[in-house]
């Protein structure tokens, strides 16, 4: 929701006056993308470590590379269906590590409760990827973008909640689960309500039933 209503407020103050920089427009895309993730798979061995701010510091960089990638593709024309799956499946994975850090530091009462955040992330992105697949691009995107309730933003929020406010956790997770969950609903209703009304408005060729056996 957020990175739908203010994604273009926060590209003009911090993303585009870095676009501009030589120095920046000389570095691929994917090292960006990479560094995204290999700060991110870091965050699990801080948080068993109970240091949350360095933590918090490597979500919080992670997710500016994630965000600083995407723009500087397409700025420099670099954008490629490989990117894109990379940039994708590096998301999951940072979002992996997050739980799994979130997990280790109680891991007997924060086990439920982590399962059920993967599972609506799992239901999620299946959505996602099932909507992307069957709907038409006409995003700046190398897919299709299906906005919701929970997008990258606001899921970097409530793990950056959960890892500074620990005694949150409970509320915080169920939380994110529920609304994770409602946003995949939502977006499956939304392309089901799409699909049946192109059927009413489109309907299929009414086509003739194949004589070839009786004309021969």
């Amino acid at each position: 929701m957020i990175d739908t209503k203010y994604r273009g407020k926060f590209q003009i103050l911090l993303i585009e006056p870095l676009l501009k920089k030589p120095w920046l427009q000389k570095i691929d895309p994917s090292v960006l993308t990479l560094s995204a993730l290999f700060l991110g798979l870091l965050i699990p061995f801080f948080l068993w470590a109970h240091l949350p701010l360095l933590a918090f510091a490597l979500l919080a960089a992670s997710g500016f590379l994630d965000t600083l990638d995407g723009s500087l593709a397409r700025f420099t024309e670099k954008t490629s269906d490989k990117g894109a799956a990379l940039d994708i499946t590096s998301d999951r994975l940072v979002e992996f590590a997050v739980i799994l850090g979130l997990f280790l530091i109680e891991p007997e009462q924060r086990g439920l409760l982590s399962l059920l955040m993967l599972g609506s992330i799992l239901f999620c992105i299946t959505t996602f990827l099932v909507v992307g697949i069957f709907s038409q691009n006409e995003t700046e995107k190398s897919f299709f973008y299906s906005p919701g309730i929970i997008e990258r933003t606001e899921a970097f929020a409530f793990f950056s909640a959960m890892i500074l406010f620990p005694k949150g956790f409970f509320i915080l997770s169920l939380l994110f689960s529920a609304l994770v969950s409602l946003t995949a609903l939502i977006r499956i209703k939304q392309f089901l309500m799409e699909e049946k009304s192109k059927t009413q408005f489109f309907p299929q060729e009414v086509r003739p039933k194949n004589t070839e056996n009786e004309l021969g």
